[in-house]
Parts: structure tokens; sequence; C-alpha cells
């Protein structure tokens, strides 16, 4: 059996302090760290923020994708089909096939005509 030599008041005393003092650096470290976490400069409101923009960029780029699908279709139609070729001449340029009647509209004409009721 090994007994111990009694050290006395001071040395229990000193002990008891470097206890209490590491505790203190323990709250101490703890708190710092909390307050890193949610005011830091990569805390947790800016991951929140970095999270929920990444989620709309991920969101637009999808978006994109499929416009980009469409635009693709788009392009192997009026390489290789003809009646989009002639739907979009028709559209944008006005034209018209050999015998065709085209009948324009002029916008605003139709109040013009109306009799005018004065009392």
């Amino acid at each position: 059996m090994v007994i111990k030599q009694n050290r006395g008041r001071d040395w229990l005393e000193w002990q008891r302090r470097l206890v209490t003092l590491a505790q203190v650096g323990g709250v101490i470290g703890v708190l710092w760290l909390v307050v890193v976490l949610f005011y830091g400069e990569m805390g947790l409101s800016r991951y929140l923020a970095m999270r929920d923009y990444a989620k709309n960029l991920e969101q637009e780029l999808s978006v994109l994708r499929n416009e980009n699908v469409t635009l693709q279709q788009d392009i192997q139609r009026l390489e290789h089909d003809p009646s989009k070729i002639e739907q979009l001449a028709r559209e944008q340029l006005g034209y018209v096939r050999k015998g065709e009647t085209v009948y324009q509209f002029i916008p605003g004409s139709e109040k013009q005509r109306e009799p005018s009721s004065k009392p």
C-alpha cells in the first residue's frame, strides 16, 4: 500500500485556484466560440444566406438548362424542318404563298368608322 504525503493547505488552495481558472477559461472559450459561430465573418447567418443563394442559383441553372434544351430543339427544327422555316418566314417577314390573299387590319380604324353620337 502506498501512502501519499499530505501536501498541506497551500497546495490544496493552489490546486483549487488552478481548477477554477481552468473552468473560467473554458467558459470564456465556449462563449467566444458561440459568438464566432453566430456573428463571425463566416458565421451561421452567412452560411444560411450562402445556402439560400446557392439554392437560388441551382434553380436558375435548371431553368437555363431547360431553356437551352428548348433552343437546341428549335435549332434542329430550323436546320431540318421546312415547315418551321416557312412558319417563321410568314410570321416574322410577312411572306405569303403565290395565290394567297392577305388581309391587314389597321388598329384604330374601327373607332373612326363608328358614327359619333352627339347630343
